[in-house]
């Protein structure tokens, strides 16, 4: 029987030698989260006016948070989200 195993280097290896690495964990973590932010408003029935009124934000600052192609955020505005959708932030190192 013949073992299939890995050739060459993982994905995560080919990233870090394109010096893409972390761009694209970036966007792939700001994805999930605005995946699961919308996910909760909608369970929820929260407007995105009810939404940013609920965060003390502009109806703009919410538009970018829920942009996965932006992945520029600020945890508080990240932990404001969580609240009003009465979820919680949980981060780690790995």
């Amino acid at each position: 029987m013949v073992q299939k195993g890995r050739i060459g280097s993982s994905f995560d290896d080919f990233l870090k030698e394109e010096g893409i690495y972390e761009e694209v964990t970036a966007g792939a973590v700001k994805r999930h989260l605005t995946r699961q932010i919308t996910d909760a408003m909608k369970a929820s029935k929260i407007s995105k006016s009810e939404m940013a009124r609920r965060m003390k934000t502009s109806r703009s600052q919410l538009d970018r948070l829920l942009d996965p192609g932006n992945t520029k955020i600020q945890l508080d505005t990240l932990f404001k989200a969580a609240r009003a959708v009465g979820r919680n932030v949980r981060l780690e190192l790995g």
